[in-house]
């Protein structure tokens, strides 16, 4: 087992500890043959390119195909009835549903721009928000998606109207959690300290683990209370290219590594 490290956009530290556990190289150069590779925040962009480019033998924890069906969405049908109606510009323009909204690309958002970039209230700042996000460099590559808007358990509104909610990101392999965090690295202390105390269940992510791990290897679980003490679903994404929010590095690489074995 191999890590493929870029260091540039990790978090602080995570380097270091990630090197307790698993063999780490930097560069794509200093890969061996016959080795299992995951490619922490360096799959992207040209993910395609790297698993062609990989020595004889080796393979990416999540193949090229296993991370688009997360990257551009495609777990929705698999996981609909546990996550907010979502749909793309054309279906959304046949809907009749008034509002509220939130308004993405199928794999990254504005979020830190909430009240301007990501909340819509309504089908006309709908088609605002769509417009804003269609000319970001980031963004505008994607498809844009429309979900309609569920009120979670808020503990603090931040800049931009940023709702700190109930949310928490698991580390999940196959149907192991690995580990889980708080998501909201950005909120106060004190808001991080109430979500660590309050009650929180993974009873929905055991579902969910049933439903997605046939379709992926190394994935998050983005998992949220709401306002009526259900939780549901927010979104997946690749293991590889997810930042930790709250999770320990140490928990984490320690049973990804014990997990592989």
């Amino acid at each position: 087992m191999t890590i493929l490290f870029r260091q540039s956009i990790a978090e602080e530290g995570e380097l270091a500890i990630c090197k307790q556990h698993f063999d780490v190289v930097e560069q794509r150069s200093q890969l061996q043959r016959d080795a299992l590779v995951i490619g922490r925040y360096s799959v992207l962009p040209y993910y395609q390119e790297l698993e062609k480019d990989l020595p004889k033998g080796s393979r990416l924890i999540n193949s090229y195909q296993q991370h688009k069906w997360v990257a551009d969405f495609e777990y929705y049908p698999v996981v609909k009835e546990f996550t907010p109606e979502t749909w793309d510009e054309t279906d959304f323009y046949r809907s009749n549903y008034a509002g509220p909204f939130v308004v993405k690309g199928k794999t990254n958002s504005r979020k830190l721009n909430w009240d301007t970039e990501m909340y819509a209230e309504t089908r006309r700042d709908v088609a605002r928000v769509a417009g804003i996000l269609h000319r970001d460099g980031y963004i505008g590559s994607q498809d844009i998606i429309i979900r309609k808007y569920v009120p979670l358990k808020t503990y603090e509104i931040g800049i931009h109207g940023l709702p700190f909610t109930n949310e928490w990101r698991l580390f999940c392999l196959g149907r192991q959690i690995l580990s889980y965090g708080y998501y909201w690295s950005c909120a106060s202390e004190e808001t991080i300290q109430k979500a660590r105390t309050a009650c929180t269940t993974w009873a929905l992510a055991e579902r969910l683990m049933e439903l997605v791990s046939p379709h992926v290897n190394f994935y998050v679980l983005d998992v949220a209370e709401t306002e009526s003490g259900e939780w549901i679903l927010i979104e997946i994404n690749d293991g590889q290219m997810s930042g930790l929010s709250e999770n320990d590095p140490n928990v984490l690489y320690r049973n990804l590594s014990v997990a592989i074995e």
